[in-house]
């Protein structure tokens, strides 16, 4: 169980430090480690819990937790949290001291202008990751598209996308 824990908590904290972004925006990566190279579940496995992570309220982290808990109970998701979360809180404080005191230098203004579009880029890269595996079908590809525009251009909550997929599912449709 032990070998386990710190699996977990090397694996998400490896994760932790290149999350610029968000932990969505490590999710290709999330996926290689935890289904590729270590082997703790199949891919479907993971993109259900990413969807269970995206429905709930709270920080997107929760998928760390929730492969945790899959691995290792209680104890695996308390450690993947601390995992995720952990290092980057560090790494963060101080960088935000040093940000502080050169702001107003033009490699922090040009670096600022890359990360945005970067975040962007690799939130997107691991969406149509995900959106592969999940989609099995043109019927699945059609209820992805129509998810991310109602997501895009209204404000609905993405639980109602959720329970709509659900449906479809439940119907067959997908």
């Amino acid at each position: 169980m032990s070998a386990m824990l710190l699996a977990l908590f090397l694996v998400f904290g490896q994760l932790s430090l290149m999350a610029v972004g968000g932990a969505n925006a490590v999710v290709p990566e999330m996926l290689r480690m935890v289904v590729n190279e270590h082997g703790w579940m199949t891919a479907a496995e993971f993109t259900a819990l990413f969807a269970i992570a995206q429905s709930a309220p709270g920080p997107n982290v929760l998928i760390a937790s929730l492969v945790g808990w899959q691995m290792a109970s209680l104890p695996g998701a308390a450690i993947s949290l601390l995992g995720i979360c952990g290092p980057s809180s560090v790494l963060s404080f101080y960088v935000a001291r040093l940000w502080q005191r050169f702001r107003d230098y033009k490699l922090c203004h040009a670096i600022q202008r890359g990360f945005a579009p970067l975040s962007i880029g690799l939130v997107l890269g691991g969406a149509w990751l995900l959106a592969g595996i999940a989609n099995t079908g043109w019927s699945a590809w059609l209820l992805c598209a129509l998810s991310a525009l109602i997501a895009w251009r209204t404000s609905l909550h993405p639980l109602w996308l959720l329970g709509a997929g659900a449906v479809a599912g439940l119907l067959g449709w997908v």
